[in-house]
């Protein structure tokens, strides 16, 4: 992705979340200058992976395969305490998150507002293939059970939860507009918490073509010395 198309998604998050009254934490929007002058009181943020997370799945086309989400609170088992997460992203209108499940992360999935999700569901097998067997989730604590590759269509207000080693990918219904996304979940590992069912980069390759307004968590390593 190029850094000069991600500047623009940030912006259009920002009026998005706006629209929603949907309000982040004041460092959601330090530049990097910013980011400077700041010292080891903010070790949090940066070890715990909080903040601004802009992917394409390595795809090349974030309006159809893509996934912007802010990190509001997350714990690391290696420096606190904290056992929960919580995300909030922006999903677009057919734009897929690809099919995938966690280890170790059980989440709740809640539509905020905007738009409606819908979200595609299988088992999975030992082998951590796709499962033909009929699947079971709970839906605002009412159970559902859907055959292989099922939808749940989630509307403003509607969430789901979906258990550790339950495939699912989301996306947009069209003509519904962009969706506000809540995940509250247990502890959040990007790095190593993703199960794709097909090779994916989760991270994207970023081309520098213009200075970042806010950074990314992908972007710490590179910008941050704390």
């Amino acid at each position: 992705m190029k850094r000069s198309e991600i500047n623009l998604l940030l912006e259009d998050a920002k009026r998005f979340f706006t629209q929603h009254q949907l309000h982040l934490p004041p460092w959601a929007l330090w530049t990097p200058s910013d980011w400077q002058t700041k010292g080891p009181e903010c070790d949090e943020i940066v070890e715990n992976m909080l903040g601004w997370d802009i992917t394409d799945f390595g795809s090349g086309d974030f309006e159809k395969r893509g996934l912007l989400l802010f990190t509001l609170r997350n714990g690391n088992p290696a420096r606190d305490r904290k056992l929960y997460a919580e995300k909030i992203m922006i999903v677009r209108e057919n734009q897929e998150t690809p099919m995938h499940f966690h280890w170790q992360k059980a989440e709740d999935i809640i539509n905020r507002g905007g738009g409606n999700l819908v979200i595609e569901l299988h088992n999975a097998t030992e082998d951590e293939d796709l499962a033909d067997t009929p699947v079971q989730v709970q839906v605002d604590g009412v159970e559902r059970h859907l055959q292989p590759g099922g939808k749940v269509i989630l509307t403003p207000g509607e969430s789901i939860c979906l258990t550790q080693r339950l495939y699912h990918r989301f996306y947009g219904e069209p003509g519904s507009g962009k969706i506000l996304v809540g995940e509250v979940s247990l502890v959040n590992d990007d790095n190593c918490d993703n199960r794709f069912h097909e090779k994916v980069g989760r991270f994207p390759e970023i081309e520098e073509d213009a200075e970042p307004k806010h950074l990314l968590v992908s972007d710490y390593a590179r910008f941050v010395a704390l």
